[in-house]
């Protein structure tokens, strides 16, 4: 998320673009006009069909483009192609924050550390409690992620009800989540590991390495060379995103700050609108309680609006206690508590989680439906506990 511009004149639409409500406004309406579409009128099935319909006409994964073999449906694209630029961007910023921010030393970063750990831990034992013998339990990872977009943007909505000191806490430890799904992805959701492919991703990596060593100018060679990462490790087993943030470490740092706004705007404003529409064009059930009242449903919505707050509050409280960290400045635990509800909204990130989880299509719209129902309710128990604290 783009926090670091400094303040200067730009045009309207520049600063529109770069404010945290305003990509959560745009993803919001997105999955509204999804949902509509999915579920109304004689469009509903040509809309949901859209997505999924095959370039070549079969039920294959991959589609031939002369000697390449491609993702094969328009929402295949997105998941494996176009969301390993949103990665590339979530790389970047890792990178920077490693390195110059807010988790460049052990003394800034261990407390959203320690929390994002326990936001991750706390919910998946949850979801493991509720799913424990049943064919959901691949899916323990859903209600791990936090959505740093819609999670910053109610934050923003709050205005000086959150302390400078809370939104940083709250950044840096979206951002760890993100690094922590992306392990996540890399590691339990990939396909069986193809050694040659892998070896071309390590080869790539190297030259790339190479380039940086001897300081030639990032340019279009690298950009191939990005490419064919992403080729190679689309084959490779693993997921073909984690391709974007292996790219993005490569990146010199002469160059982050430049590469993620130039970035910004199209990943924020037509990849992630894209994927939101593809993956909530749901057909959502008749009898929707009764749908919803399943093991995997309950295990999702505990683990967002329960599992989050306790894991980040308790892993925080630990740290506080022992005197290994302090609470930033401004911040008492009535409003940690409030940050840990507001890291509950998984939305994107939970919802890609659950279509790399689960390959059956009704086991998917389960968990992308209680993603959804569980992210509302953490974005309006965060804003509503924060907004009235003082009232309290």
């Amino acid at each position: 998320m783009i926090h670091f511009v400094k303040r200067k004149i730009i045009h309207p639409l520049q600063q529109f673009m770069l404010d945290s409500r305003a990509i959560g406004i745009t993803l919001l309406a997105c999955t509204v006009l999804s949902l509509f579409l999915a579920n109304t009128g004689f469009w509903q099935e040509g809309y949901r069909n859209m997505w999924q319909a095959t370039f070549n006409g079969t039920n294959d994964h991959h589609a031939h483009l002369g000697f390449l073999f491609i993702p094969n449906s328009p929402l295949l694209v997105i998941n494996d192609a176009l969301m390993a630029i949103f990665f590339f961007l979530v790389g970047m910023e890792i990178k920077r924050e490693l390195l110059n921010g807010e988790l460049s030393s052990i003394k800034k970063s261990s407390l959203p550390i320690f929390g994002a750990i326990g936001g991750m831990l706390v919910p998946a034992l949850l979801f493991t409690l509720f799913n424990k013998g049943t064919d959901s339990m691949q899916g323990w990872a859903v209600p791990t992620a936090t959505d740093i977009a819609f999670t910053l943007g109610v934050a923003s909505l709050l205005g000086k009800r959150i302390p400078v000191g809370l939104k940083i806490f709250i950044t840096a430890l979206a951002i760890i989540d993100d690094l922590g799904a992306i392990i996540i992805i890399a590691l339990f959701y990939g396909g069986e590991l193809q050694r040659l492919y892998l070896l071309g991703c390590g080869s790539i990596v190297f030259i790339l390495w190479l380039l940086n060593r001897n300081k030639i100018k990032f340019g279009i060679v690298h950009w191939v060379l990005g490419l064919l990462l992403w080729y190679c490790m689309y084959h490779s087993g693993i997921h073909a995103t984690v391709a974007g943030v292996v790219f993005a470490l490569m990146v010199p740092v002469s160059y982050l700050t430049k590469f993620e706004l130039k970035f910004h705007a199209p990943v924020y404003f037509i990849i992630m609108p894209a994927f939101a529409l593809a993956n909530t064009a749901i057909a959502l059930p008749g009898s929707s309680f009764h749908a919803l009242n399943t093991p995997l449903s309950w295990g999702i919505i505990a683990g967002l609006c329960l599992g989050k707050p306790l894991g980040i509050c308790a892993a925080c409280y630990f740290l506080v206690k022992k005197k290994i960290a302090d609470l930033p400045r401004g911040v008492n635990w009535h409003k940690m508590i409030g940050a840990g509800l507001l890291a509950g909204i998984g939305f994107s990130m939970s919802i890609f989680i659950s279509t790399l989880a689960f390959t059956d299509p009704a086991q998917q719209d389960i968990a992308k439906i209680s993603v959804l129902l569980a992210s509302l309710l953490a974005m309006l128990g965060g804003f509503l506990w924060l907004k009235f604290e003082h009232s309290v």
